[in-house]
This record gives C-alpha cells, structure tokens and sequence, in this order.
C-alpha cells in the first residue's frame, strides 16, 4: 500500500495542478481510504472493484461524515485510480462510477403575510438605528433583491419619486419597483436619520451603513434579522434569504408569472424560479387535504 501512496503523493506534488488545500485534501483521504483497504484484508489497491468503494462510501457514512466530505472522498479515490490508469497499473477505475445519492432539495422556508407584518413592525423608528432596519426590511421584501445586493446599493441606485430601484450585478441593472410603505421607509431613513450615522469618509455613497459610519456587512444584516425575528417571536427558522423567498411566494399566490418573478429577482435559470410553484402547489394540497379531512373543517 505504502509504495501507491508515495508515488501517488509524488504525482500531486509535482504533476498534478492542483491547490495546496486540494493536494492536502486528497492526500489525507486517500490515506484513509488505503488504510480502509487494510483493515478489510485487502492487500493491494489494485484488487479493489466498484463494489468496494461503494462499501467505503457506507462506511463513510456510518461515521456520520458529511455529504460534502464523502463527495470529496469519491473525488480523491477516483483521482487515485485515474493515477494508477496513467501508470499502466490499472485498466479500469473502480471509483468511476461511484456516485453520492443527492438529498432532495429542501424546499424555501417563507413567512406568511402576517408574520412579514409583525416583523416589520419590530424596529423602532424614532431611532437611527430601527429607522435604518425599517428601511431595509421593507426594501427587501419590496423587491426581493439579495442581501448582499441591499448591502451593496448606493443611495443613486434607489429613486423614491419613481418608486423604482435599480439593482446592479455582474449581468447588468434590474429595475425593480418598490411599493409605497417601502418609499415611505426608505424616504425616512434617507432624509432624516441617515446623515446622523454616515462617516463619508468611510462609507462613500453607501445607502445602508453600521452606527460606526460604515458600508452595512452580511454579517452584520445577519445579527439584525435575527434579533426581530426573536423579539417578535417568529420560532420559523429564517436565513437572510427569508424575505426573499417570501416576496416571490407571495408575488406568485398573488397572480404574477413565473417569468415576471425570474426578472424581477434576478435569476438566470428559470429553474431556480419554478422552486416556489412547487412549494405553491405544496401549499395548496395541504389545504386542499385538510379542508377535505378535517371533521370542522368540511362543508355541509
């Protein structure tokens, strides 16, 4: 086994371009993959068929690794054997077609209309700071743009007499209008609370900035969401995505098309769009089985 291993570690070292973190990475499972084959009494990597990296694969699993681990682990083995294929040593890699079963897709989690209500009432307005949080909150939900998009908005990228904004990315500007509580938030925050915090010096023509003057962090977005959800006792687990994902939900019960909804958040696959149909359709056979089923539930 050692005498793979060392050639193996030499092939990486000066062949194979690759990252230091990726060299180490491969190194380190293909170690323990080899140290695996040992404990099974098998003598030689070269012995080794699919069935046996498929049985490494369950191991790896009964050690409760994650799926991302394990993915890397079949990446390593398979690099492994595209080694020993180089060198004469194999014909066929036995890793291959060794694949990871994906996890369905976990599904967005969404408010409703009423918790997005009590959340945006949690911020005190008559302060800098909840005026700010106000402002952000409401611009979320009204345009549904990324965290990281609010955070990277400048105070020209908004215009509240149009009631439009204009969110830039790496594939041009969206405009995207923004309703009427939302103008109101902004407009509050713009004209009366956000000079007392801004250090102009530090912030540019940020829109959103920190109490110390600064362009607002995810990080930072992050702590605040979290702090409303809890003071208005909310118990769903919410992401900086929530707001989101709960204005395309609610664009989509309300009536607006897929399409519309793609444009207006931005998604280059329609497919990530499609995502909230079926949380939709989710939804409605819910309602549709408990109106059905529930004793008090049924229409005479």
């Amino acid at each position: 086994m050692d005498e793979y291993f060392v050639l193996f570690r030499e092939y990486m070292l000066v062949q194979k371009p690759s990252s230091v973190n990726t060299r180490d990475s491969y190194l380190r499972d293909v170690s323990a993959f080899l140290r695996y084959l040992e404990g099974e009494n098998i003598t030689s990597p070269l012995e080794v068929e699919t069935e046996t990296v498929e049985a490494y694969v369950q191991h790896l699993h009964s050690l409760n690794r994650t799926n991302s681990t394990i993915s890397r682990n079949i990446a390593s083995v398979r690099c492994f054997y595209k080694f020993l294929i180089l060198r004469g040593d194999m014909q066929v890699n036995p890793a291959k077609s060794v694949k990871l079963e994906k996890e369905p897709k976990k599904l967005p989690q969404t408010l409703t209309s009423e918790e997005i209500d009590l959340l945006l009432s949690q911020p005190n307005v008559t302060e800098a700071k909840g005026c700010r949080d106000k402002a952000m909150l409401e611009l979320l939900y009204a345009t549904g743009i990324r965290v990281s998009e609010l955070i990277n908005l400048n105070v020209q990228d908004i215009n509240l007499r149009t009631g439009k904004l204009f969110c830039r990315g790496t594939k041009g500007v969206r405009t995207i209008p923004i309703y009427a509580k939302a103008v109101v938030a902004v407009s509050d925050y713009l004209y009366r609370m956000r000079d007392l915090i801004v250090d102009p010096d530090n912030s540019g023509d940020a829109l959103f900035v920190n109490l110390n003057g600064s362009r607002l962090t995810r990080q930072g977005f992050w702590k605040i969401i979290k702090a409303y959800t809890a003071e208005a006792g909310i118990t769903k687990e919410i992401t900086p995505h929530t707001l989101r994902h709960s204005f395309a939900m609610h664009l989509l019960q309300g009536g607006a098309s897929v399409k519309d909804i793609q444009t207006m958040m931005g998604h280059a696959d329609i497919s990530s769009t499609q995502v909230y149909v079926h949380l939709l359709d989710l939804d409605n056979h819910v309602k549709s089985v408990y109106n059905e089923c529930h004793p008090r539930a049924k229409t005479s």
